[in-house]
C-alpha cells in the first residue's frame, strides 16, 4: 500500500516563515513535519511514498530524494500551480494502482492507521475519514428557551464537542476518476461527489494525538512542545 502525503500548498497562514520554505519543511524539534509524517507512515506498515509537490518543491526533493536514507521509497507527483487538495491528489494517479492512504503535509498524527486500514477493508469503504473528537468551550453564557421565550436553561461557557476532519484518508483508486485534472479542486467537493454516487464513505476516530499546523500560532505551540520533549530525553 502507498501513502500519498499533499505536500504542496503555499502556506499562506504561515507567512513569513514560509518565505523561504514549504510548509511540510517547517522544523518540528529537530524534524521537519514531513519526516513526522513519512516516519509515521513507515511506524504503521507503509513504506511506499508519493510526495504532492509544487511550492518550493526543489526543497523536499534535495532533503528526501528517493526516500532510502529514510528507510521508505518515494516518487513525486509534481504539480506546477495551486490545485487545493483534491487537485493535488490527482496528480499522484500515475502512481497509485490499489487502495491507499492520503494525507495532509500540514498536520502531524498519532493514531493506529493500520488500525484504520483494516476498517476500511472490513467494511468494504470506498473512502474512509479520518476523525478527531475536538473539544471547546463557548466564551459565553448559552441560554435555552422554549417556543414562548421562557428561559429554561443557563450554562455559563458550556463544553461542546465536534468529530472534525484530521485530513488522512484511506480511499479506492477510482476515487481519482472522480477528480479533474489540472484544476483546483478541494477533497470536501469529491468526497460530496462519492457520497452522490452512493458509495460508502465510513469514518476513524482517531485516538492519541493530532496536531493541525494551521498558522503561526499552532505551529510555535507545537514546536515548543517538540522541542520541550527533546529536552526531556
Amino acid at each position: 500500500m502507498k501513502a500519498v502525503i499533499l505536500a504542496g500548498g503555499l502556506g499562506t497562514r504561515l507567512q513569513p516563515y514560509t518565505t523561504f520554505l514549504p510548509k511540510p519543511m517547517m522544523p518540528l524539534g529537530e524534524k521537519p513535519i514531513l519526516e513526522h509524517l513519512i516516519e509515521w507512515s513507515k511506524k504503521n506498515g507503509i513504506k511506499s511514498i508519493v510526495l504532492c509537490v509544487s511550492y518550493l518543491r526543489r526543497t523536499i526533493e534535495d532533503y528526501f530524494e528517493d526516500g532510502k536514507q529514510f528507510g521508505v521509497n518515494i516518487e513525486y507527483a509534481i504539480a506546477n500551480k495551486p490545485l487545493a487538495t483534491a487537485g493535488q491528489l490527482k496528480t499522484a494517479e500515475k502512481f497509485i494502482d490499489d487502495t491507499f492512504v492520503c494525507m495532509y503535509g500540514d498536520s502531524i498524527y498519532g493514531f493506529n492507521l493500520a488500525n484504520m486500514i483494516k476498517q476500511h477493508k472490513r467494511k468494504n469503504s470506498f473512502v474512509t475519514i479520518g476523525l478527531h473528537e475536538y473539544k471547546t468551550n463557548l466564551p459565553y453564557g448559552v441560554i435555552e428557551t422554549t417556543k414562548n421565550d421562557k428561559v429554561t436553561k443557563w450554562k455559563e461557557k458550556p463544553e461542546i464537542k465536534a468529530n472534525i476532519n484530521m485530513g488522512c484518508y484511506v480511499m479506492e483508486k477510482d476515487i481519482l476518476k472522480l477528480i479533474p485534472k489540472n484544476k483546483p479542486y478541494g477533497m470536501d467537493d469529491v468526497i460530496n461527489k462519492v457520497m452522490k454516487k452512493k458509495k460508502l464513505v465510513s469514518s476513524f476516530i482517531g485516538k492519541n494525538g493530532f496536531i493541525d499546523i494551521g498558522n503561526k500560532e499552532s505551529y510555535e505551540k507545537a514546536n515548543n512542545e517538540y522541542i520541550q520533549k527533546l529536552g526531556k530525553i
